[in-house]
This record gives structure tokens, C-alpha cells and sequence, in this order.
């Protein structure tokens, strides 16, 4: 099990929230996705650590933007 936080910006109200946590669900291996709306933070819980691209793209086709750490 590995747990990941990442900073996504552009993100204004529930509908964000619920495009952001749809596309990062459908990441393979993820197993939860939990957004704090205020601060941005992405709390993901995956099988194995994920990949940054993958992670990235799913937020991108989401229509937001993933902070690099």
C-alpha cells in the first residue's frame, strides 16, 4: 500500500472535486482518492506507488493543474 499527497490548483467547488477524484480512480492501482477542497491537497492510497505521469495526466484531463513537488 503506498499513500501519496499531491497539490492540485483550479479546483473551485464540488463538481472539481468529483472530475478530479473520477479521473485519479481510474488510475490503475489507486484504491481511494480523498480531496480537501481548501487547501487542494489530493490524498491518493494506491496498491504500489504510482507514477507521476500517470497521476498528472489524470488530473490534466480533468481540467486542473498538479503542483510539482
Amino acid at each position: 500500500m503506498s499513500i501519496s499527497t499531491y497539490t492540485v490548483t483550479g479546483m473551485t467547488c464540488a463538481h472539481c472535486v468529483a472530475s478530479v477524484t473520477e479521473e485519479l480512480e481510474a488510475v490503475r492501482g489507486v484504491r481511494s482518492v480523498a480531496v480537501d477542497l481548501p487547501t487542494g491537497a489530493v490524498t491518493v492510497d494506491s496498491d504500489t506507488p504510482l507514477d507521476p505521469a500517470a497521476v498528472r495526466a489524470a488530473v490534466e484531463e480533468a481540467g486542473y493543474q498538479l503542483v510539482a513537488s
